[in-house]
């Protein structure tokens, strides 16, 4: 049973790795404004950036208000809606 178990985690891992390959990644630096169990909030300049976590998320040492911090993340489409070609704008006489 375990074996079986395993056997579909890893072709789980297997199948939705090259969905994660193409993704580019990228980093922000900086202070940590806020900290959550689902996000992490970084000063970037005169911004705030809010980048989302959870489980699966590496984190080295216990990141607090005030570290400074390298969050590396990707971004990735959750929904696209299409609306169509946009109608070319009337030419004034």
């Amino acid at each position: 049973m375990q074996r079986r178990t395993l056997g579909l985690a890893l072709a789980a891992l297997l199948l939705a790795g090259p969905a994660f390959a193409g993704s580019k990644t990228y980093q922000v630096t900086g202070p940590v404004v806020d900290v959550t169990a689902d996000s992490i909030t970084v000063q970037k300049g005169k911004e705030n950036w809010e980048i989302a976590k959870d489980a699966s998320t590496k984190t080295s040492g216990e990141v607090k208000k005030g570290d400074k911090v390298t969050v590396m993340y990707r971004m990735t489409a959750a929904s696209i809606e299409a609306k169509g070609a946009a109608k070319p704008a009337a030419k004034k006489k």
